[in-house]
Formats: C-alpha cells, sequence, structure tokens
C-alpha cells in the first residue's frame, strides 16, 4: 500500500538475531505518545526467530527491511537513507524508550531551531528489563563539544532526535569503526550544531553481564581512535591540553559499564584495566573519591568473593556507584 504523507520522524531499529528483545523494542516505539512517525527495521541478516515476530506486529507505520549482514553501522546508515522524515532517531533492539520520549525530543527541537540534536536522560536495565539505577543524567545544551571532550553524556545510540539535514553535512555513522560509532558521530555534530537536553530519563539502556567485557579490547582500540579523531577536529585545537582528562573519564565510564549487573571475576579483571589505565591518565581521578572507591568494592567483590558474598558486597557500595552520572546535571555547555 502506498504511503501517501510524510511523516515528521522516522525511527530506526537496527537488528541483528534479536529475537529475545526485537517485541519489547518495537513496542516501546508504538506506545509512544507522538504518533506521527514511521518505523524502519533493519534486518541485518537475522538467523533466529526475528522476522516470524516481526511478521506478528501489525502497525501500518512499521515496515521492515532485510539485508546481508553488515553491522550495525551500515543497518543504521540504510535507515538513514530509507528515511522519509526529516527528523531521524536510532533506537537498539535491545534498549526500550519511555512513552514521552518523541513527544519531549520533538518538542524540544521545535522551541531552539539552532539545535539539530536533542538527547535525554539514560537510565540502566538488565537483562529482564529491570531498572539498574540511575544511568547517565547529563544536561548539557547549545555549543557541548567541550562537555562530549569531558565525558560522552549522550550515552548511546539509542538516545537523540536528530535532524536528517545534519547527516548532510557531516556524514553518517562511521561503518569502519566496531564500536564507539555512535559517539564518533555526535563528535562531527558537535562540531556544527547545538544540542538541546530533555532532563529526564527516556532512553532504558540494556545491560548484558560480559557483553562488553567481552570485547574490551576492540572497544579500547576503537575508542582510542574516536579520541584522536576528535582532537583533531578545529573546535578541539584549544583543549589538547584536556586529552589525558577525556581518556580518564572514558576509562572510568567504561569500567563501571562492565562493572553493571551481577559481573563475574572476568569482568572484573576487565574493569580493573580500565581504572588502572584511568588513573594512569590522570591521577587526579582519586579526587572522585567516592566514585573510584566504590568501582574498587566493585572489583574486589567481582575478582575475589564467592557470588552471595560478592552480591552483599555491590549492594553496600550501589548508592555510591550512581552519585558520578548525577554529578554532572547542573553543568552546561557554552
Amino acid at each position: 500500500m502506498p504511503q501517501v504523507s510524510q511523516p515528521l520522524i522516522s525511527v530506526v531499529i537496527p537488528v541483528y538475531n534479536g529475537e529475545r528483545t526485537i517485541s519489547e523494542a518495537v513496542r516501546s516505539v508504538l506506545d509512544q505518545t507522538f504518533r506521527d512517525y514511521e518505523l524502519l527495521v533493519i534486518n541485518d541478516g537475522s538467523q533466529d526467530s526475528t522476522m516470524d515476530i516481526l511478521a506478528k506486529i501489525d502497525d501500518p507505520r512499521l515496515s521492515v527491511f532485510t539485508y546481508s549482514n553488515a553491522g550495525l553501522s551500515a543497518s543504521r546508515n540504510r535507515g538513514i537513507k530509507l528515511a522519509r522524515a526529516d527528523y531521524i532517531s536510532f533506537l537498539d533492539a535491545d534498549d526500550l524508550w519511555t512513552p514521552d520520549k518523541l513527544q519531549a525530543q520533538f518538542g524540544a527541537l521545535q522551541k531552539d531551531p539552532e539545535a539539530a540534536v536533542c538527547y535525554s536522560w539514560t537510565d540502566f536495565i538488565d537483562e529482564s528489563g529491570k531498572r539498574l539505577g540511575y544511568g547517565i543524567h547529563a544536561t548539557y545544551n547549545g555549543n557541548v563539544f567541550l562537555a562530549l571532550l569531558n565525558f560522552y553524556f549522550v550515552g548511546s545510540g539509542s538516545n537523540a532526535l536528530i535532524r536528517k539535514a545534519a547527516f548532510d553535512a557531516v556524514g553518517q555513522f562511521d561503518d569502519s569503526l566496531k564500536a564507539m560509532e555512535d559517539w564518533d558521530l555526535f563528535f562531527r555534530l558537535a562540531a556544527k550544531y547545538h544540542f538541546v537536553a530533555v532532563a529526564r530519563p527516556q532512553i532504558l539502556y540494556r545491560i548484558v553481564p560480559g557483553s562488553l567485557s567481552a570485547n574490551v579490547l576492540r572497544v579500547e582500540q576503537e575508542m582510542l581512535k574516536v579520541v584522536e579523531r576528535a582532537y583533531a577536529q578545529e573546535p578541539a585545537k584549544p583543549f589538547l591540553h584536556l586529552k589525558k582528562i577525556t581518556l580518564a573519564n572514558l576509562y572510568l565510564y567504561l569500567a563501571s559499564r562492565v562493572l553493571k549487573g551481577t559481573p563475574g571475576r572476568r569482568e572484573g579483571i576487565g574493569a580493573f584495566r580500565f581504572v588502572w589505565r584511568a588513573f594512569r591518565h590522570n591521577p587526579r581521578i582519586l579526587k572522585q573519591a567516592r566514585y573510584v572507591v566504590t568501582l574498587v568494592v566493585k572489583l574486589a567483590s567481582a575478582m575475589l568473593l564467592p557470588p552471595e558474598l560478592a552480591q552483599a558486597a555491590r549492594t553496600r557500595a550501589k548508592s555510591l556507584v550512581q552519585a558520578p552520572s548525577r554529578a554532572v546535571v547542573d553543568k552546561r555547555g557554552h
């Protein structure tokens, strides 16, 4: 059936073997209070029952496109090419949105014509969808390039609503990167456009134990590439002295990500490497005493304690591990 009207927003969900979570992800889009959108699911050569699950979802806004496997970035770029709307948002197949996500972000961009990107706060969920506590609660508006050097506050590719015209100016996702490709894109966007924030959690980012630590070397290598590219851009030239701080903060963030949920010894070892490298780049991280101590407690429990004692130690540390995410709420770009 031909589509007769252009939607205001195109939502792109890339999926590869997502049978466990794709239905819930699609439902979190279809349940949006904002209704004028198209939903493009890019099936990246799935071999499981993903397509069978999608075939049972009956909604005229949903279109499914199947390609041979090419990876997450290539799938997102395919979605950009297919998108008919002037605004695009991406949702990974294992993440979720709150029902007011599109409504709030679209409204924020309408109020700020200088902004090309709107993002929201993020909370973490586990494999079953249970909240793991606070995620990234950061509010930066306007020129955010320096803030982005300090901390990857957008948090993931499942977050932002972006004016489609901005992709013509900065390019799409770099499919040569195997991790951190969304951070790379946001650096390019921040170099040319303003950002605007919705200061409440609307992104539910799913943490799967072991998923990051299993690819820890690859993530680290790609992270270093993105940092080098960022500091090569013109807006970063006055801030070259901050490069070690950028790396230290990112290593701490990766360590905290590894230790979310119920990490085991392998995860603990991976996180220990991240914390040590953060310290080597910036010994002043010890001033973040509560956060660093909490990470160390979780490291020790993951690496040394039996599961039941490790869980008790992590529970005692939980309230402290939330602190750094919330500490940046009132900082703003200039």
